[in-house]
C-alpha cells in the first residue's frame, strides 16, 4: 500500500511533487564515477523510476519534503519555480508548474508555512522561496522563517565571486531566490548546527557544498535524515564514493555520504534524499565496505498518484 504521507513518531512527513522526469544528462556525465557495470546490473529496477531507457538519462525528482512538527508546517527544500531565468541551466528555466497547487492539496498554503529549510542553495533546492509578483521576487511563504547555512549563503553571494564547480549553472539563483527573502528579514543564517524544535535538528554535512546539510529526525522510536544532494541516484548507495559532477569538494562529499549511510544503516534511519523518484526514501544496509538497499519506504511513486 502506497501513500503520499508516512508518520515517523509524532511528525509526519509528506511528499509535495514539482517535477518528476530525465535531468537531460547520462550517468556517464551526472554520475561520472559511478562504473558503467552498476548501471547495467541494477537496470532492471533502475528503469523506469530512476533510468530513462529510451534517452539512457538520468530521471531525477524535483519535490519538497513537507513536516508537521510540533505545530509547525515545515518545508524542506523548495525546489525550481516557476519563470526563473535560468540561461545555463536550461532543464530548469521558465518552468510553470502546479507546486503551489499540490501544496494546497497536502492542506498548505503559502501564509501557513512556518518554517522553510534549504539544505543547501543550488538551483533546484531554493526556487520556491519567492514567487514573481508583477515585476519584483517576493517571498513565497510570507510568515516563514528560511533556515540557510551561512557557509553556503557567504558561498554563493555575487559579491564574494567565489569559484565554484556549478560556475554560471547557478547563475541568478542568489538574486531572484535567495536575496529577497534575506532582504525581507526572514532568513536565519545558521552555523554548526540548529534545533528547530525537539524533534528536528539541522547538521552540517558538506562536500557537495561547503554548506550542504541534513535535517534529522528523532520522535518516539523512529529516526529519518534529509539529505538533500547526499546523492542523486540510488547508485551511489552501493557505490558511495561516486559524486555527481557537481560536487565542489570530491574528497569531502564522499567522506561525508559515507559517514551518514553508515550511521543510517547503524540506527535503522530512513534516508530522504531530495532527488530519488520512486519509493523517495530509502533504508539502507551495510554491505562489506559499501552498502544496499533494505527497503523503500511507502510512497508513491510519481504517475500512480
Amino acid at each position: 500500500m502506497t501513500t503520499d504521507t508516512i508518520e515517523l513518531g509524532d511528525v509526519s512527513v509528506t511528499r509535495v511533487w514539482e517535477y518528476c522526469g530525465t535531468v537531460e544528462m547520462t550517468p556517464e556525465v551526472f554520475l561520472p564515477e559511478t562504473s558503467p557495470q552498476v548501471w547495467e546490473e541494477q537496470a532492471p529496477w533502475l528503469v523506469p523510476d530512476f533510468l530513462d531507457s529510451a534517452t539512457g538519462t538520468v530521471r531525477a525528482a524535483i519535490q519538497t519534503w513537507l513536516l508537521r512538527s510540533e505545530g509547525k508546517t515545515i518545508l524542506v527544500d523548495t525546489g525550481v519555480g516557476n519563470h526563473k531565468e535560468r540561461p545555463y541551466s536550461p532543464v530548469w528555466s521558465h518552468l510553470d508548474t502546479d507546486f503551489l497547487g499540490n501544496l494546497a492539496r497536502a492542506g498548505v498554503r503559502p501564509e501557513d508555512v512556518d518554517v522553510v529549510v534549504n539544505s543547501h542553495l543550488h538551483v533546484d533546492h531554493v526556487g520556491w522561496n519567492t514567487r514573481l509578483e508583477d515585476r519584483a521576487w517576493v517571498p513565497t511563504f510570507p510568515n516563514a522563517t528560511y533556515l540557510m547555512p551561512r557557509d553556503d549563503f557567504d558561498f554563493w553571494n555575487p559579491a564574494n565571486a567565489r569559484r565554484t564547480v556549478l560556475d554560471r549553472g547557478n547563475q541568478n539563483v542568489f538574486e531572484d531566490s535567495v536575496a529577497p527573502v534575506h532582504e525581507a528579514g526572514l532568513t536565519f543564517l545558521w552555523e554548526s548546527s540548529h534545533q528547530i524544535d525537539a524533534n528536528l535538528r539541522l547538521e552540517p554535512a558538506p562536500g557537495h557544498t561547503p554548506g550542504s546539510s541534513v535535517l534529522t529526525l528523532a520522535s518516539g522510536t523512529d529516526r529519518a535524515v534529509f539529505v538533500g544532494d547526499l546523492m542523486h541516484s540510488p547508485v551511489q548507495i552501493f557505490e558511495p564514493d561516486a559524486n555527481s559532477c557537481f560536487c565542489e569538494d570530491p574528497a569531502e562529499a564522499r567522506a561525508t555520504r559515507r559517514r551518514i549511510l553508515g550511521e543510517a544503516a547503524d540506527t535503522g534511519t530512513l534516508v530522504f534524499p531530495a532527488h530519488f523518484p520512486g519509493g523517495g526514501a530509502v533504508e539502507v544496509a551495510r554491505d562489506a565496505g559499501s552498502f544496499t538497499i533494505k527497503d523503500w519506504a511507502p510512497l508513491t511513486p510519481y504517475g500512480q498518484r
